[in-house]
């Protein structure tokens, strides 16, 4: 343990180290940051992990997000393998997300983010 944190859950553990002072980030640590660190990523995996959602629902549910980010993201993310795409045989056709196995272990790390954030971060101020 360090800082009264299990060694395999510390951030210590995602850097390498060089020489004795020089810490390097690790490779996987700085994919996966950048991956889930990119904008509007967390909120449609937040939102996921509440239940399967089609395209508009996410739309509606994340303000200020355009179409074309969320299509990029939503690629992107499946890509990964952190979502899947369903496509509902029906008329109309209906198209839902939902988290792999893999976006669903991210879990733990949204709602950690979600606890920081209530309490460090000021309420955003209505205009």
């Amino acid at each position: 343990m360090l800082l009264g944190i299990p060694q395999a859950a510390n951030v210590f553990s995602f850097f390498e180290m060089k020489a004795a002072a020089d810490p390097v980030v690790c490779e996987q640590f700085r994919e996966a940051i950048e991956l889930i660190g990119r904008r509007w990523t967390g909120a449609i995996v937040f939102l996921l992990l509440r239940k399967r959602c089609r395209y508009a629902t996410l739309r509606d549910a994340i303000p200020g997000i355009t179409d074309r980010m969320l299509s990029e993201r939503l690629q992107e993310l499946e890509r990964e393998g952190i979502i899947e795409r369903t496509v509902v045989p029906e008329t109309p056709v209906r198209v839902e997300y939902a988290l792999t196995k893999k976006g669903r272990a991210l879990a733990s790390a949204i709602n950690a983010v979600g606890e920081w954030a209530h309490k460090w971060n000021e309420p955003a101020r209505r205009k």
